[in-house]
């Protein structure tokens, strides 16, 4: 299989609601890169919701889009979380929280009612919701005399690197995002000068 160099996940925060039988499901969508950044958001809505039934949610993390966590808080068990993540699954987003805020309202809506229920709010919060396609980048800082200076904005515009940070002094370094599927060929380039390219993470 070859490796893809992108992935779909939303833009910014989105929010949708859905009511059954006096039951109120409000669904908050959150563009994340961690497990802490949805920790921090349940934290916040939590807070907000203090006197809401569940706080169900499910996550996906990973440009391989391998990690997940689904969490029912409460309700009876694949009734919440699994009906979340399965949305997110149908539409193939990854670094993303759903956390669906209910409260109840006096009528049990049973099994298929609770799952048609999360599901819907899930569908509703990305409705309003912006899907962007992001590169999966490796990111490298290059280390350099200032006299080489030219020599790497050449290659740095050629390659259509994207510069993070940037340090010019008597040892300059720049931090680029290279996209996955151009990395061999920018190192190449890059190691042909006399200077230091180190890996840093990828995002």
């Amino acid at each position: 299989m070859l490796f893809e160099d992108t992935y779909r996940t939303i833009e910014k925060p989105s929010e949708g609601i859905f009511s059954d039988r006096g039951s109120k499901f409000l669904a908050y969508a959150y563009p994340i890169n961690s497990e802490n950044e949805a920790k921090a958001y349940l934290l916040k809505l939590k807070a907000e919701h203090p006197k809401a039934n569940h706080h169900c949610r499910a996550l996906r993390l990973g440009i391989d889009r391998s990690v997940f966590r689904i969490n029912d808080d409460g309700e009876p068990s694949g009734t919440a979380g699994r009906p979340i993540l399965n949305v997110l699954l149908s539409r193939d987003l990854t670094n993303i929280a759903i956390i669906v805020v209910r409260y109840f309202g006096g009528t049990l809506l049973g099994v298929p009612g609770l799952i048609n229920a999360y599901k819907t709010a899930t569908e509703e919060a990305l409705k309003h919701a912006v899907v962007v396609e992001k590169t999966v980048d490796d990111i490298y800082t290059i280390e350099f005399d200032y006299l080489l200076m030219n020599d790497i904005m050449k290659i740095i515009k050629d390659d259509n690197l994207t510069i993070i940070n940037q340090v010019f002094d008597n040892n300059c370094s720049i931090q680029v995002a290279i996209r996955k599927t151009q990395v061999n060929l920018a190192l190449s380039k890059l190691n042909k000068l006399d200077i230091v390219v180190k890996y840093d993470y990828s995002l």
